[in-house]
C-alpha cells in the first residue's frame, strides 16, 4: 500500500503563490489537470473515483485521519477506464457522499507533490503530498512537509483538516 504526508491548508490565490511554488519545483512549469471526484458512502476511510475525461479515472481508496496539519495517508489506486460506469455502479452499491470539481496545478519537487488547486464552491487551496519511500519514516515526511510550508509561506493557522467534501458540507 502506498503510503503519503499529506497537507491541505487555504491560500488567498494560487496565482499569487504559483511563482513561490514553480521555484521550489523541479520543472518551473505546472501540469494543469481537472479533476471531477464523486465520494462515495464508506464506513472503513474514503472512496472517491476522480475522472479526469471521458475515459480515464482512478478510484481510490485511503486512510487518513482528519487532523490538521501534516498526516499519515495509506492508499491504494486503480485506474479505469470507464470512469462514467464505474461510478453509477458505486453510486447504486454503496450512495454518494459529495462531489468536488477542481481546477489542479501539479508541480513536482523531489517525491512531494505540490498542489495548488481552485475548488468549485470552496475557493483556492495548497496541498502537499510527500510520497513515501518504503524505508521512510513518518516523521521524515512530515519534516519534509514542514520545510515545503516553511518555504511556502504557510502558516498553522492557514491548514485545514478532512478532505474538500467536508468543507463543501455535501
Amino acid at each position: 500500500m502506498a503510503r503519503n504526508i499529506e497537507i491541505k491548508a487555504r491560500i488567498d490565490s494560487v496565482q499569487a503563490l504559483l511563482p513561490v511554488a514553480a521555484a521550489l519545483a523541479d520543472a518551473p512549469e505546472p501540469v494543469v489537470i481537472r479533476q471531477d471526484d464523486t465520494f462515495f458512502t464508506c464506513t472503513n476511510g474514503r472512496l472517491k473515483l476522480r475522472q479526469f475525461d471521458e475515459q480515464r479515472g482512478e478510484l481510490i481508496h485511503y486512510h487518513r485521519p482528519d487532523a490538521e496539519g501534516p498526516k499519515l495517508s495509506d492508499y491504494l489506486v486503480v485506474p479505469t477506464d470507464q470512469p462514467a460506469l464505474l461510478r453509477d455502479a458505486l453510486a447504486r452499491a454503496w450512495g454518494t457522499a459529495g462531489r468536488v470539481k477542481k481546477q489542479r496545478l501539479l508541480l513536482m519537487a523531489g517525491a512531494t507533490r505540490i498542489h495548488l488547486d481552485v475548488v468549485e464552491g470552496l475557493g483556492h487551496f495548497l496541498e502537499l503530498e510527500v510520497v513515501l519511500r518504503d524505508e521512510q519514516t513518518e516523521a521524515e515526511g512530515e519534516a519534509i512537509a514542514q520545510r515545503l510550508l516553511q518555504q511556502l509561506g504557510i502558516g498553522p493557522q492557514q491548514w485545514l483538516s478532512g478532505a474538500y467534501v467536508d468543507l463543501l458540507g455535501a
